[in-house]
């Protein structure tokens, strides 16, 4: 067996040289093969132990013609499930390979790249290349790309399937850094402002995305609750929705909200199905209420009430948890 492994080693290193190859044909057939391998645990060890060589000829392959750059983007998502893989991209710059050909390549192209940018982020050295941290003239830019992109909505991509859509994933993953939430709260960028506009998407996905943003950069209530309030009227519908059941409230409850909320309130609607999202909206409201002016702000919205009553038809053990803890407040 070890002459075999020997005999794959050479084969594989082989294989990757031909990454580079100058004939479109050998190339086609080595990336298809690569790509192949990338689908089992074997495949990714034997390609793991050729890593460099490996990586720099998938990030040139980015430069070619689709056939080549999809199975390429392809190997390479299946690749950057693995830590050290993934480090490796961001040494030898993916992100931002990714970014300046994101937007410009067809819809499949787009959701690989923005596949692959969800795997990076979510090392911090990833997370942090993403937000050009230690780059002052050029930092938020590429945040500012993705929400413009992510703000594409999913319906104006018609008879395709949602590109953007992962996009929501990679701001989860930049806004667990202090820097992402300050830069996606500044409100000269309202990127939040736009992020949050995405809360009432059909896509789970988006909305998935947008619930773990907001919940994130309410981490810096303490600091920037004035910023968080300057957004109420695409805030509350956002955290407060999902959490209020599926039921018409009364004339006498919805005369308490601003219309943003009294109108979809004021009709039976679809309820949030995702648990996730739940907790996470209420998550949101519980770091906001700690403050003294977002439990105002709360209360002046008639925020209290639309929970007592969504509480009331929750029955998932999670979200109840996360309801109770925002009532103790």
């Amino acid at each position: 067996s070890l002459n075999y492994l020997l005999a794959m080693a050479t084969e594989v290193e082989e294989l990757v040289g031909f990454l580079s190859s100058p004939s479109p044909q050998v190339k086609k057939a080595a990336v298809d093969i690569v790509q192949g391998l990338t689908g089992s645990e074997e495949g990714l060890l034997n390609l793991a132990n050729h890593s460099d060589t490996l990586l720099a000829s998938l990030l040139h392959l980015l430069g070619d013609k689709k056939e080549l750059v999809q199975p390429a983007l392809e190997a390479l998502v299946n690749l950057s499930q693995e830590t050290m893989l993934a480090g490796k991209m961001v040494d030898i710059g993916m992100i931002e390979r990714a970014m300046e050909i994101l937007g410009k390549v067809d819809p499949c192209i787009i959701q690989l790249l923005s596949m692959l940018l969800v795997n990076l982020t979510q090392l911090d050295s990833g997370a942090e290349c993403l937000l050009q941290i230690g780059d002052e003239k050029l930092q938020g830019l590429y945040v500012a790309k993705l929400v413009r992109l992510f703000s594409i909505s999913s319906s104006e991509n018609k008879g395709a399937e949602d590109p953007y859509g992962h996009i929501g994933s990679i701001l989860v993953n930049i806004s667990r850094m202090e820097t992402g939430r300050k830069l996606l709260l500044d409100p000269k960028r309202s990127l939040l402002k736009q992020i949050i506009r995405q809360s009432d998407s059909p896509s789970p996905l988006r909305r998935k995305g947008v619930s773990g943003t907001l919940r994130n950069c309410c981490f810096e209530a303490e600091t920037q609750l004035a910023n968080l309030i300057l957004l109420s009227q695409f805030l509350w519908p956002a955290l407060l929705l999902p959490l209020a059941g599926k039921q018409a409230y009364s004339k006498e409850d919805t005369n308490k909200m601003p219309p943003e909320l009294a109108n979809p309130l004021s009709h039976e609607r679809e309820p949030e199905n995702d648990p996730e999202i739940r907790v996470q909206a209420a998550e949101a409201l519980y770091l906001i209420s700690v403050q003294e002016g977002g439990h105002r702000a709360l209360w002046s919205v008639n925020g209290p009430r639309i929970l007592e009553i969504g509480y009331q038809d929750e029955q998932d053990a999670h979200v109840m948890e996360a309801y109770e803890r925002l009532g103790s407040l």
